[in-house]
């Protein structure tokens, strides 16, 4: 579309989630984006839209994405969108941003939005966050995130109080900072945002029964798309669920004179809630766990309902990712270390002796009620 300019700042409105969608059927980081885009489109005073791609019928579920904030639902409907193409979903993404015109575009980081996000970013010559596990607009907003979450004095900083940009905040330097990024230039402003790291609003029916369809003209040939998708094999991996978890028990560099004895006496709290265990990123460098246990900014955000933190110091990367969990419980030997900053139980002892009286606490616990 030749009339689209990119640097036109005036001539774009409106807040979109892309929302992936697997054998039709939406998923969890849709909702999580929804709910942060509701928060970012009534900062900005504008609509939020999600945009829904997918094979004839998808339509269907769109109504779900209004109870959770959207004031409108963009569906593309085709038989060529029922598979995800890059060539497909790239060029559709594409013309319809050019003919509506958003000022923010919100990605799930997931294997198809990390595929999706940089193609479009590059088409429509804007901008684009990677990985993002914040976001605001306004100002005071900002401010607020930093003064809980960094070390930076915001007080005696000059903030321009009328800034309007998304700011966009990511890991960098492998985790060891975190960076803002604003795209002041270009529209749309576009972020990939890590699953997990948004909270999810409570379902409303009112409103999904209230949300506008709009249904835009497209054209999308076999032509344009240049991948032929034969198959499509589920292969199926064991991963730790940390993000659906209610109870995590996670461990950290203080099970480090007994690695093993450690993760052991983690396990088996963790099975007696009936939870899962993570771990601090010294861990997974250590190579004592393996990634998808990671808790932290470079790792999964949880919100459990439990977190019970053994011999984590807690970096601020790492609180970070848990400071949410309804309850926290933590275990060290430093009675200064930051993570009693948060924890709503402290315990300053040994691990290796605290822990095991904690399963045998919970198990006697759970005999009483038998």
């Amino acid at each position: 579309m030749s009339n689209f300019n990119s640097a036109d700042i005036a001539a774009f409105k409106d807040v979109w989630v892309f929302c992936e969608q697997r054998e039709g059927k939406l998923m969890p980081t849709d909702f999580e984006l929804i709910s942060k885009g509701r928060d970012l489109a009534n900062e900005l005073g504008v609509n939020l839209c999600g945009l829904l791609l997918g094979g004839e019928g998808i339509e269907s579920a769109a109504k779900e994405l209004g109870g959770y904030g959207a004031d409108k639902v963009i569906v593309c409907e085709s038989p060529l969108l029922a598979t995800y193409t890059t060539d497909g979903y790239a060029k559709v993404i594409c013309d319809v941003i050019e003919d509506l015109k958003p000022e923010a575009f919100l990605i799930g980081a997931t294997n198809i939005g990390r595929d999706l996000g940089p193609r479009c970013a590059a088409r429509l010559h804007t901008g684009l966050c990677a990985d993002c596990t914040h976001l605001d607009v306004d100002v005071p907003n900002y401010i607020q995130f930093l003064r809980e979450s960094s070390t930076l004095d915001v007080d005696s900083m000059k903030w321009d109080m009328e800034d309007r940009n998304l700011k966009m905040t990511r890991p960098a330097f492998g985790g060891h900072l975190m960076a803002t990024i604003i795209c002041p230039r270009f529209r749309p402003c576009m972020a990939t945002v890590r699953p997990g790291v948004m909270k999810k609003n409570a379902f409303d029916e009112a409103k999904a029964n209230a949300v506008e369809i709009v249904k835009p003209n497209f054209t999308l040939t076999a032509a344009d798309i240049h991948t032929d998708v034969t198959e499509v094999v589920k292969a199926a991996k064991k991963l730790v669920d940390l993000i659906g978890a209610d109870f995590i028990v996670s461990v950290g560099r203080g099970i480090s004179k007994d690695v093993e004895g450690g993760i052991k006496l983690a396990e088996e709290l963790a099975e007696v809630l009936g939870g899962v265990v993570g771990g601090s990123r010294a861990t997974i460098d250590s190579g004592w766990l393996s990634a998808d246990h990671q808790v932290g900014q470079t790792g999964k955000t949880v919100h459990p309902k439990v977190y019970i933190a053994l011999g984590i110091s807690g970096a601020i990367q790492h609180k970070a990712g848990m400071q949410d969990s309804e309850c926290i419980i933590a275990v060290n030997t430093n009675e200064s270390a930051p993570i009693f900053e948060i924890a709503d139980y402290g315990i300053c002892g040994d691990l290796f002796k605290v822990t095991p009286m904690l399963t045998e606490a919970i198990k006697a616990q759970k005999a009483k009620k038998q």
